[in-house]
């Protein structure tokens, strides 16, 4: 046939086929038998390729057949090679299509004669056959109308969707109808296919661990909680359900945020939102936002939280390491400007001193003390030496930095009792530990400011040395707890909170380890660990 038959008219398209059936001597009075056909395997698989659209068209052929019920009609579903797919109708024309050998995996081609199936397929557009026009005899009784119809980007050609009916109750309506249903088939597999992208989306935006998500209507009322969001408000699971059409604005986490776009209708992002749960503080970024459909109502209100605690804990350390750095550029300064003078001043007072008794003087002395103790820490600060290692012993350490303690702790009415159970040399630096220790023990003392009892137990652990300083003095509370260690961070009305943050620094420089543990009016334990020889040795070998 003339491959420009899609210039033609209907008739003139049937005319030539049918030229062409008699140029082929296909005998008029019988139908050729159908040479292509489905397995019933292949069948049921390409059927399961076309399900939605089956189920679509299923759809509105069963709303047009209950409105036309007991007329001779059936309706046939053929893929884009014109295989049938599925036939369904009126039990009497069925029967009759049926002795004629059409039925569900036959292909309808050129080969069959003049046929709408095929024609429909060739030329893309609605066709029809009625009476006369069909070159086969039994068919004249027939009237046939397809449509094709297509993907729901409109660029292929899925299949057709014909009606076959008795001439004698042929309409040029039909045609239009069966057009119009085509139509509806592949707008209703558009938005299908729309839905389900939809659904994905839904389904990866709520479904997602990382954010919780909170839908509600342009009044507040909650449409969809994630589990992530629940959690994140402090709700349990049993409650994320019950929450699901109550306001919004009852969450004081996130209520304010809902409230000013649903009334000015402009989105609220970056929020920082804080809650405390499990005893501690959970940091969320909160981004709040309307939906509008075509028109430009508002229709949702979509909000997001995002947990920022690790990066406000990040952020924390970032500002620690800033303070450290300013502190050792401050160390620099103060060690040239104070400690210099301070010497002159202590050794200026010393010698007055023996010339005549100052009033004052051990006051005055103490203080002084006191300034150029604060100074030593900022240079430990500043600059820390590299620590020499020697082979010691951390009892006698300790027994050198309780002489010093010793005097003062018995005006203060604290008693300090030792109990080494077993002591393990260390290689350590003889300087740097007794510092730690003499830190551990003035916060120890400064927590018994009305008299009290300081324990130390020296023990192997791992072939290391475990010193544990235990005080019965007022404690400390969790947040102070979790603190300890950090510049500039204390209690104490003229602390500086540089003791333990240097007691933390020394420990780590020597491979070991700084535990402390708190309770209010129980009292504290510091407990440091010191690797021994062995493992100290074992270390640098790897290294």
């Amino acid at each position: 046939m003339d491959r420009k038959l899609g210039q033609w008219s209907d008739e003139e398209v049937i005319r030539a086929s049918n030229d062409w059936c008699r140029r082929r001597g296909m005998p008029p009075d019988r139908i050729p038998a159908f040479r292509e056909m489905l397995t019933g395997e292949r069948l049921a698989r390409r059927r399961e390729e076309y399900r939605d659209y089956i189920e679509i068209i299923h759809y509105f052929v069963n709303k047009y057949l209950s409105t036309v019920s007991g007329d001779p009609i059936l309706i046939a579903v053929s893929d884009a090679r014109g295989y049938l797919l599925e036939l369904e109708g009126d039990p009497s024309i069925l029967e009759t299509i049926q002795g004629l050998g059409i039925r569900e995996g036959v292909r309808f081609s050129e080969e069959l004669g003049t046929n709408a199936i095929d024609l429909s397929l060739r030329l893309g557009r609605p066709f029809k056959m009625t009476g006369s026009q069909h070159y086969h005899d039994e068919l004249q009784e027939i009237a046939c109308y397809t449509a094709p119809f297509r993907s729901s980007d409109g660029t292929r050609m899925l299949g057709t969707l014909s009606l076959m009916t008795r001439l004698s109750f042929a309409h040029p309506h039909l045609l239009a109808l069966l057009g119009t249903m085509a139509e509806s088939v592949e707008r209703e597999l558009k938005l299908r296919r729309q839905n389900e992208q939809l659904q994905v989306l839904n389904q990866v935006l709520l479904e997602t661990p990382y954010y919780g998500v909170i839908v509600t209507d342009p009044s507040g009322a909650i449409i969809e909680m994630n589990e992530q969001g629940a959690a994140m408000l402090g709700l349990r699971k049993s409650d994320r359900t019950s929450r699901l059409g109550t306001s919004v604005f009852r969450l004081a986490l996130i209520g304010e945020a809902f409230r000013q776009v649903i009334a000015r209708q402009e989105e609220c992002l970056g929020r920082e939102v804080a809650a405390e749960q499990d005893e501690a503080v959970c940091h969320y970024l909160l981004d709040v936002l309307p939906v509008y459909d075509l028109h430009g109502d508002l229709i949702r209100i979509v909000g997001t939280l995002r947990d920022i605690t690790e990066r406000k804990a990040t952020e924390e350390v970032l500002r620690n390491t800033e303070k450290l750095v300013f502190a050792g550029q401050l160390a620099v300064s103060i060690a040239h400007e104070v400690r210099n003078p301070l010497t002159t001043v202590k050794g200026m007072l010393q010698l007055a001193e023996k010339e005549q008794r100052l009033r004052y003087y051990e006051l005055i002395m103490s203080e002084l003390e006191r300034m150029n103790l604060i100074v030593g820490e900022f240079l430990i600060l500043c600059r820390p030496q590299a620590a020499q290692l020697k082979e010691e012993s951390s009892l006698t350490i300790l027994n050198e930095v309780l002489g010093l303690f010793a005097i003062q702790a018995s005006l203060n009415q604290i008693e300090i009792r030792c109990d080494c159970r077993q002591e393990v040399t260390v290689p350590c630096d003889r300087n740097q530990i007794k510092q730690v220790f003499l830190n551990i023990l003035r916060n120890a003392m400064e927590a018994l400011p009305f008299g009290g009892r300081i324990t130390i137990a020296l023990d192997e652990e791992n072939g290391g040395q475990t010193i544990r300083f235990t005080d019965n003095g007022v404690g400390m509370p969790a947040d102070i707890l979790q603190r300890i260690g950090e510049p500039f961070h204390t209690t104490k009305p003229e602390g500086n909170g540089l003791g333990m943050m240097i007691v933390k620094r020394i420990i780590e420089s020597h491979g070991g380890r700084l535990r402390v543990d708190s309770e209010v009016d129980n009292g504290t334990t510091v407990e440091v660990f010191l690797p021994g020889c062995v493992g100290r040795a074992e270390e640098y070998a790897d290294e």
